[in-house]
């Protein structure tokens, strides 16, 4: 099975082993420095030091090439979502509304550290896979590994309900609203007028947004 750990960019230029690891590293470096919009297979084999011609026999262009740092970036993603909910003490379904919170704060954390990798962890490429569930609510395909962070959300509102917080008749299409609450704030702190705000008052405000939708999917 492919390795698609997060890779370490800037090793040097590529003299043996597995090409294709090898370029995806050094894509996930061009992610980091610039967005997507700076993955491009080229520039991909010119830092790993071979010809684009050896490139493209591991990848059929720029928008798989893509794919596979969108598959790292989540995956990192949901590396520092999971390190954050883990650090709330106590056993795993004891202060849920914490991990909640938690999770939320690493997301956005990650979104600041690495906002090249996180904005590609989330562009469109042509293999995008999103149906509807059985309610109606957008979600990914199972086991689509550009979604990973999506599901970990997925995994943390269902143990609001099975600890008796959240309402069951609640639950249907709150990871729809959790994750654009989530993901408009780390937008709005990357791009917009929050990016402007003090760290302190932005933690603040990050805060209080978060704990104002676990208040709401969590009230009698």
């Amino acid at each position: 099975m492919e390795d698609i750990s997060a890779p370490t960019a800037g090793k040097g230029r590529y003299h043996h082993g597995d090409l294709r690891n090898a370029l995806i590293d050094a894509a996930v470096g061009l992610a980091r420095a610039g967005g997507p919009d700076a993955v491009v297979l080229r520039a991909a084999a010119r830092q790993v030091g071979v010809s684009p011609t050896a490139a493209y026999r591991h990848f059929a262009g720029q928008s798989d090439l893509l794919f596979a740092v969108k598959t790292v970036g989540q995956q990192m993603l949901a590396e520092r979502m999971e390190g954050a909910a883990g650090s709330v003490p106590g056993e795993p379904d004891e202060g849920v509304e914490e991990r909640v919170l938690a999770m939320g704060k690493g997301y956005i954390g990650f979104a600041l550290d690495e906002p090249g990798l996180f904005r590609s962890a989330f562009c469109n490429t042509p293999d995008l896979a999103m149906g509807l569930s059985d309610e109606g609510v957008p979600q990914p395909a199972s086991g689509e590994h550009q979604f990973r962070s999506f599901e970990l959300l997925i995994g943390i509102l269902d143990g609001l309900v099975a600890s008796g917080l959240m309402p069951p008749a609640r639950r249907p299409g709150a990871e729809v609203a959790a994750w654009s609450l989530v993901h408009g704030l780390a937008m709005l702190i990357l791009d917009g007028p929050f990016s402007l705000l003090p760290d302190d008052q932005r933690d603040a405000a990050v805060d209080r947004a978060l704990r104002t939708l676990v208040a709401g999917f969590t009230a009698p």
